[in-house]
C-alpha cells in the first residue's frame, strides 16, 4: 500500500504559513492538500497548498512547479536583490534568509496586492535580521530605476510561464537597473529555445553559448545540475513553444 502513496513535496527553501485574505480583485486561498506537478519533476501531493488569485484566476501558487522554477535564483542570490513582482512573497522571504544576500527590494506594481501583504505580514515568520533587509515599493517594472546598485534582479511579472517578448522585456528592465546579474522567471525554457534555434545542443556548453547570445548576465549554470534541470523543464513544458524555425530536438 506505501508504494501507492503519492511522494509530499519538500523543499528546502522556506515557505511561509499563508493564511485566506482578498483585497480588490485579488484573493488567496489554502488547499489542505493537492496534487500539483513539478518544473522539472514528477508531480506530487502539496500540503496546505496557497493559491494566489486575481478575478478567481490562478496567478501563483506554492506548487512544485512555481518553487522549483525560481529556486536556482533564489538559492544563487546575493548582495542587493531586486524582485519585480510581489506575487505570494516567499521568494523575497527566502532570498532575505540567504547569508550572503544584504537587502531584498520588491517592486509591486498593484496597491492592492501590497496591502494584503501588508496585512498578511509574512515577513513576522522570519528572524529579525531577515525581517530588516526586506523593503517593497509601488513601482512598474519597466520603468523603475534603483536608487543604489543591483547584484541581482528577479523578473516575476509574467502570467504565463512563457511569452514570445520575454527576453525583450528583461532587456528593458535591465537598461534601467544594470543588474550585476540575472534571473527571471521562466528563463530555463527561454534559454532552451535560444539554444535549439541557433543549432546548439541543450549541453553546458550549448547553454553557455544560447546565454552569451541572449546579451544578459544570467545566473544559473553554476548550479549543480543545472543542464539536466534546464533539458527535463523544456521537454515538458515547451512542447510546440520553440521558437520558429527551429527543430525540437525531440
Amino acid at each position: 500500500m506505501s508504494e501507492m502513496m503519492p511522494t509530499v513535496y519538500q523543499s528546502d527553501l522556506f515557505i511561509p504559513r499563508y493564511r485566506p485574505i482578498s483585497r480588490g480583485r485579488w484573493e488567496l486561498r489554502v488547499v489542505p492538500m493537492n496534487m500539483a506537478p513539478g518544473y522539472w519533476t514528477a508531480s506530487a501531493l502539496v500540503e496546505n497548498m496557497a493559491v494566489l488569485l486575481r478575478d478567481r484566476q490562478s496567478w501563483m501558487s506554492t506548487t512544485p512547479l512555481e518553487i522549483e522554477s525560481q529556486e536556482i535564483g533564489v538559492h544563487l542570490a546575493r548582495g542587493h536583490v531586486l524582485i519585480y513582482g510581489m506575487g505570494m512573497g516567499w521568494s523575497a522571504l527566502a532570498s532575505a534568509l540567504q547569508d550572503a544576500v544584504t537587502a531584498v527590494t520588491v517592486v509591486e506594481f498593484d496597491p492592492d496586492v501590497i496591502a494584503l501583504h501588508e496585512e498578511l505580514d509574512l515577513a513576522a515568520q522570519l528572524p529579525e535580521a531577515a525581517r530588516a533587509k526586506l523593503k517593497i515599493v509601488q513601482g512598474d517594472a519597466y520603468a523603475y530605476v534603483p536608487d543604489r546598485p543591483v547584484d541581482l534582479l528577479m523578473p516575476d511579472i509574467w502570467l504565463p510561464m512563457l511569452n514570445d517578448g520575454r527576453v525583450d522585456e528583461v532587456r528593458q528592465m535591465q537598461a534601467n537597473v544594470q543588474a550585476g546579474a540575472i534571473y527571471f522567471w521562466g528563463q530555463e525554457l527561454e534559454i532552451a529555445r535560444h539554444a535549439v534555434a541557433a543549432g546548439h545542443a541543450l549541453d553546458d556548453d550549448g547553454i553557455a553559448a544560447a546565454i552569451a547570445g541572449m546579451g544578459l548576465p544570467l545566473i544559473g549554470p553554476e548550479y549543480p545540475g543545472h543542464t539536466d534541470k534546464l533539458v527535463a523543464a523544456a521537454r515538458r513544458w515547451l512542447r510546440d513553444r520553440w521558437l520558429p524555425g527551429s527543430t525540437p530536438p525531440w
